[in-house]
């Protein structure tokens, strides 16, 4: 079935919920550094309490991507989903701020996590199934677009209600204009997300017949895990030179998002610590720097197409990573406040192409009615980078480089430029890859044990063109 164009505002509609998801990222990643400081937490430990993002990433993301594929009923393939994970989400959010201790912040952490995985990872396969292939960059960027939006309303809530009058602390420390930020988060997340539940329907599988097949034989939990596991083992060439770029990016960004408001509040504020004067000045204006880089996403998100078109997809890339890189590595020269906002202008261009290019590059690569279970794999090359950096960072933190967030910060840096550089290893294909199905991967493998492997016959899983 050949896909119809969709309409801009059609494709707004069916991207509005990023919103709402990115509202509640863009909350936890400005302010779930400061709540732990606030609770008492050092430095040293705050990578290993931000595990929760990338290990419930790590298990959750595959397995809804399986089973989103696997769906079909009168609500849809992918919107039950993201209705089940933004309930959740905004339950989350709505109860962090008031945590009296490190344990219940880092264990609502992890349900909150858990429940924008759940919601966000059928969101990236629903941009290939909706789409035609001519329309699919813009639909990635448009979930830029929203994700800029988000997290700068998110990042900037705080200040904005300090601002506008808002004092006082709770019992745990926390200031209340966090404790609003995340109440109001809680309400964007599930308005905006049911939006979009309500103003997009979604075709059924172009093969109905093949689906129901597909459907039967990975049915149950061991039927799901196998389909993960032989997408792993069957994974396009350029998705895993896409996972070498992925890793850099994504030791990079926790980087950042863990320390650039403590290095914010101890460069510019002189505040090295949650009771010295100018912390809470110091970590807001750190949430005000992210607005800034998310300004800077949405407003160039609509021309990454136009730069792709007129150079290359991998070009417009390697170039964004490179002034991400650039940005954060400039942290270490700055000392007034304002001039973060330079180094956020560049990780504004690396995010806004972070977001898109590489899910662009990776629809092209796989089949169609496997999308889902893919984007869920490709997450693995997001998470396992922050693993990674959440047990790698403590030890050097404590034996090699000190407390200093800063240096952690420019490491992130010098992260985002080898990202930028291993881009030209990836082969873009603009044109889908044909891959076998796990099924007939299976049959092949049987036939060729029994010395009677013959040609297995298309099953309409992969585009022959």
């Amino acid at each position: 079935m050949e896909k119809p164009r969709l309409s801009f505002w059609q494709i707004w509609n069916m991207s509005f919920g990023f919103l709402g998801i990115q509202f509640g990222w863009g909350l936890q990643i400005a302010n779930m550094s400061p709540i732990y400081k606030y609770l008492g937490a050092e430095e040293s430990t705050l990578p290993y309490l931000w595990l929760a993002g990338p290990i419930t990433g790590l298990i959750v993301q595959p397995i809804i991507g399986s089973m989103s594929d696997r769906t079909w009923n009168r609500f849809g393939r992918r919107r039950p989903f993201f209705l089940v994970g933004a309930i959740l989400a905004s339950t989350a959010l709505f109860f962090m701020p008031n945590s009296g201790t490190i344990w219940m912040a880092a264990g609502l952490l992890w349900i909150l996590d858990a429940s924008i995985n759940i919601t966000m990872e059928p969101f990236r396969a629903f941009v290939a199934d909706k789409l035609p292939e001519e329309q699919r960059t813009l639909g990635f960027v448009m979930q830029s677009f929203f994700i800029g939006i988000g997290q700068t309303l998110a990042n900037a809530l705080p200040i904005i209600l300090t601002a506008a009058g808002v004092t006082g602390v709770l019992a745990s420390g926390i200031p209340v204009t966090t404790d609003y930020a995340f109440k109001i988060g809680a309400v964007v997340f599930i308005l905006a997300v049911v939006w979009t539940v309500a103003t997009t329907k979604e075709y059924p599988p172009e093969d109905m017949a093949e689906f129901e097949r597909m459907r039967r034989e990975s049915r149950g939990v061991l039927g799901g895990f196998r389909e993960i596991f032989s997408s792993i083992k069957e994974m396009p060439k350029t998705m895993k030179q896409l996972a070498v770029v992925q890793f850099f990016t994504w030791f990079a960004l926790p980087c950042m998002w863990q320390f650039f408001g403590l290095a914010v509040a101890r460069q510019a504020f002189g505040a090295s610590d949650a009771s010295a004067p100018g912390f809470k000045e110091g970590t807001e204006w750190g949430g005000l720097c992210f607005a800034v880089y998310n300004i800077v996403c949405f407003a160039i998100a609509f021309l990454l197409p136009a730069f792709a078109k007129a150079t290359s997809r991998k070009t417009v890339h390697a170039i964004s990573l490179f002034c991400g890189g650039l940005g954060l590595l400039s942290v270490y020269f700055i000392q007034n406040k304002y001039g973060f906002w330079i180094s956020m202008a560049g990780v504004g261009i690396a995010w806004a192409s972070i977001l898109s290019m590489p899910y662009v590059m990776l629809s092209t690569a796989v089949p169609p009615l496997r999308m889902g279970i893919y984007m869920g794999v490709f997450n693995l090359f997001i998470v396992i980078p922050q693993v990674v950096m959440s047990f790698v960072m403590p030890p050097l933190i404590k034996n090699a480089i000190g407390d200093d967030p800063v240096r952690i910060v420019m490491i992130g840096g010098g992260s985002l430029v080898i990202a930028a550089l291993s881009v030209f290893i990836v082969d873009d294909n603009q044109k889908p890859v044909p891959i076998r199905s796990v099924f007939e991967a299976d049959e092949h493998e049987r036939l060729t044990t029994m010395g009677t492997a013959q040609p297995v016959p298309s099953t309409g899983l992969i585009d022959e063109s």
